[in-house]
């Protein structure tokens, strides 16, 4: 019997062609199977394949499956870039295998209705694509399988050199407890005591070695010497965007300056803004007159006027994917990384004393106990006629009028509190709630160094100009849900039933009682902070109820806002700054028809994602600012390294104890194993450490003495150690345990045992 003929050995054209034709997870035994190929000739195959991957006409992608050069993948891992003009997503490939230096990766898009994953700008995702063949640039549609969490290799830190061929890098994150080896020859350029970015990606033969981690320096990003090199490292370590793109920038310098067109004129209208006395963006103007109308005797027309970002800042522009991409401005003490360019931000969307500039404004009429009977919105054309710091509006209304505020005192300063004495009828009615947590101001001179940190003085005029806010915000969320128009809400829910039973037990532990089972409401938590307020508990209890309420966000479902005790809330007063007053004030455009520059079907569409992006934005901000501030307090309280300072203990956990120091604000912390002279257990419930043998008792809130042993401005750690005379004197007889002592707290109405 003949044998078979052999089918011919396939040319690098047929085996091009089979796997275009069969786009898929094709690795080289699926090409022998398709081509018969046995024995021998699969060492030609693996040949053939490797000169046609040399030849750029084959890639290796995951796992090494086989797809034509010059094309991705069938499945790959892409980076969200930003927005297209139709709002879909744009990425690019992340790691590819075989992918060339210097060539630009084909375009991929993710298309808006892909919800899946829920990507922001800079997510990494999984996804499948398809090769897009209408036009004749490759392109390529994705669908996502899933979002893969964030990583990166990149590391910030301070290079130090050790000798002529070595150097570390001592990382600025003070979680990060690693030292980074450099050879010379990846140092880069870097120099002593200067900010890096290092890649700390390391190979197999590295894990395996038991000394410091090993590195290659990618950024020099400036000395540590200079102080405005602190909020760099927050800058840095959080992503945070600071250039803006050139579409962008093209686009804000040629916005064209205000004329009234068919706007409503308000120019007459003395309108002003009060503000921090170094502020430079003003998004928000006030103005209050006794209401004229005979039916509402003794009630109030007040007017907020916001800032139009919306005329500028339009759908599918640059300036609309740049301050997507930031979702807000953060805000350092020594400079602003703002949402908008300068251009605008500082420029024609911010309200300038005696310049003309566009507004969405509100009117509001109040009853004369504070409530109020309706509102309307306009879009106009206004002129500030002062900007005023909150100190000189306060002062002008005690009295001391500067130059400025003396035209206005009358027709302007003098309204607006008597507009506010009559709101305080309606905010006392609804009763939000209300803590006292001290807040700090750094003060820098001209080079960015610390001269000093103070508190903060809470003014009426602070409150005012709150008030205010809250009613124009409260009005836009009404109107927007009166019309059936999609909101971007600010939600604040209620605290869970985990942090309220958690609350009852340390109230308990203190005689006080928070009842269980009655709807909450923020008077209750109100209630307990007027039992204490002039109490040693009062600070600890303030904190407490601070930690027990939920975390803020932006969402499109209205489930109110608990904290302002309000039954629909949105952001609305501050566009310049924050994108979802941006999205609101379009939402309110189109609802009252004030324009075509309204919400746009693909704002409509990504709300939700939105909602979701700018919530995720604003919480890395606060964490940049805080990280930022913690900088600059230990670069100040550097000088004072080995005195003793009074605080209070701000948190308790098994490592130690947290303390504030009470004139900076600056937050340390005492290692538990430097409190010598007992062993100290740790109840979590009651937010305290006890000693074994003294019996001594470290609760949150408590006044101590600390001496400062180190402060690092790289990292924003204070270490402190604890002054407690009678810890020692206790802990020299090693006495059994005895009745608790309790720095600054009550005795405890319940002991170990009946907790359990």
């Amino acid at each position: 019997m003949a044998p078979k003929d052999t089918p011919p050995f396939p040319t690098k054209d047929d085996i091009l062609a089979y796997i275009k034709e069969n786009q898929g997870k094709l690795s080289k035994r699926d090409i022998s199977r398709a081509f018969h190929i046995r024995g021998d000739q699969r060492i030609a195959l693996k040949k053939i394949l490797r000169e046609m991957a040399e030849d750029g006409l084959l890639d290796k992608g995951h796992k090494g499956h086989l797809h034509a050069g010059g094309e991705l993948p069938p499945v790959c891992v892409v980076e969200v870039t930003g927005l297209d003009k139709m709002g879909d997503l744009m990425a690019k490939p992340v790691n590819l295998k075989g992918q060339k230096e210097g060539v630009t990766p084909p375009p991929i898009t993710i298309l808006a209705e892909d919800k899946r994953g829920n990507l922001s700008v800079r997510d990494h995702a999984l996804v499948r694509v398809t090769r897009n063949r209408d036009g004749k640039q490759i392109s390529y549609i994705a669908k996502v399988i899933r979002k893969l969490e964030r990583t990166t290799t990149l590391v910030m830190g301070v290079f130090r050199q050790e000798d002529d061929n070595i150097a570390h890098v001592y990382p600025t994150d003070k979680k990060n407890r690693n030292q980074y080896l450099i050879a010379k020859c990846d140092w880069n350029g870097a120099k002593e005591d200067e900010l890096v970015l290092v890649d700390a990606k390391t190979s197999k033969s590295d894990r395996r070695h038991m000394g410091p981690k090993r590195g290659i320096v990618k950024e020099c990003l400036g000395t540590l010497d200079d102080p405005k090199s602190i909020s760099l490292i927050a800058v840095h370590t959080h992503g945070i965007l600071t250039e803006f793109s050139e579409q962008a920038l093209a686009e804000a310098e040629k916005s064209i300056p205000p004329t009234l067109g068919n706007r409503t004129d308000l120019r007459h209208i003395p309108l002003i803004t009060v503000d921090p006395a170094d502020a430079r963006d003003h998004d928000d103007a006030i103005w209050a007159e006794q209401d004229t109308d005979v039916k509402n005797e003794g009630g109030w027309h007040v007017i907020i006027a916001i800032a139009d970002v919306a005329h500028y800042v339009t759908p599918g522009s640059g300036l609309e994917q740049d301050a997507w991409k930031r979702g807000n401005s953060t805000y350092f003490p020594d400079r602003v990384v703002p949402m908008l360019p300068e251009a605008l931000s500082n420029g024609l969307c911010s309200l300038k004393q005696g310049e003309d500039r566009y507004t969405l404004a509100v009117h509001i009429w109040f009853d004369k106990r504070g409530k109020k009977i309706r509102h309307q919105f306009v879009r106009g054309l206004m002129r500030s006629a002062a900007g005023l710091s909150y100190e000189e509006f306060q002062s002008a209304h005690e009295g001391q009028v500067s130059e400025r505020a003396a035209p206005l005192l009358d027709t302007a300063i003098e309204p607006l509190y008597g507009a506010y004495e009559c709101l305080k009828k309606g905010r006392e009615y609804r009763e939000p709630l209300d803590l006292v947590m001290p807040e700090r101001k750094i003060q820098l001179d001209d080079e960015g160094n610390v001269t000093g940190i103070y508190p903060r003085q809470a003014l009426d005029a602070h409150k005012l100009v709150e008030e205010f806010m809250i009613q124009a915000n409260v009005a836009a969320a009404e109107e927007l849900e009166m019309k059936g128009w999609p909101c971007i809400y600010r939600v604040h829910e209620q605290p869970s039933e985990e942090k309220l039973s958690n609350l009852r037990e340390f109230l308990a532990s203190l005689g006080y009682n928070f009842a269980k089972g009655m709807v909450q409401q923020p008077k209750l938590f109100n209630n307990i902070l007027r039992k204490v307020e002039d109490s040693p508990h009062s600070e600890v209890v303030n904190i407490i109820i601070l930690r027990t309420q939920s975390q803020a966000i932006y969402s499109t479902d209205n489930q109110g806002h608990f904290g302002l005790s309000l039954a629909r809330y949105a952001h609305f007063t501050s566009p310049i700054r924050r994108y979802a007053d941006l999205m609101v004030h379009r939402s309110l455009i189109g609802a009252l028809g004030l324009g075509k520059d309204g919400l746009a079907k693909l704002d409509r569409e990504k709300l939700v994602e939105t909602a979701d992006h700018i919530s995720k934005t604003e919480r890395i901000s606060m964490i940049a600012e805080r990280e930022s501030t913690d900088r600059y307090v230990a670069a100040y309280m550097a000088q004072h390294v080995g005195e003793e300072f009074s605080a209070r203990i701000a948190g308790v956990s098994r490592a130690g104890l947290f303390v504030a120091f009470n004139q900076t604000g600056g937050d340390g912390f005492i290692p538990i194993s430097s409190m010598v002279g007992d062993y100290f257990r740790h109840d979590k419930e009651l937010h305290m450490l006890e000693g074994e043998y003294t019996g001594i008792i470290y609760q949150l809130g408590a006044g101590v003495t600390v001496r400062l042993k180190e402060a690092n401005p790289m990292t924003g750690g204070l270490l402190c150690e604890l002054i407690d005379p009678e810890l020692i004197s206790k802990s020299k007889g090693k006495k059994s345990k005895s009745k608790g002592h309790r720095r600054g707290g009550p005795s405890r109405k319940r002991t170990r045992k009946q907790k359990r």
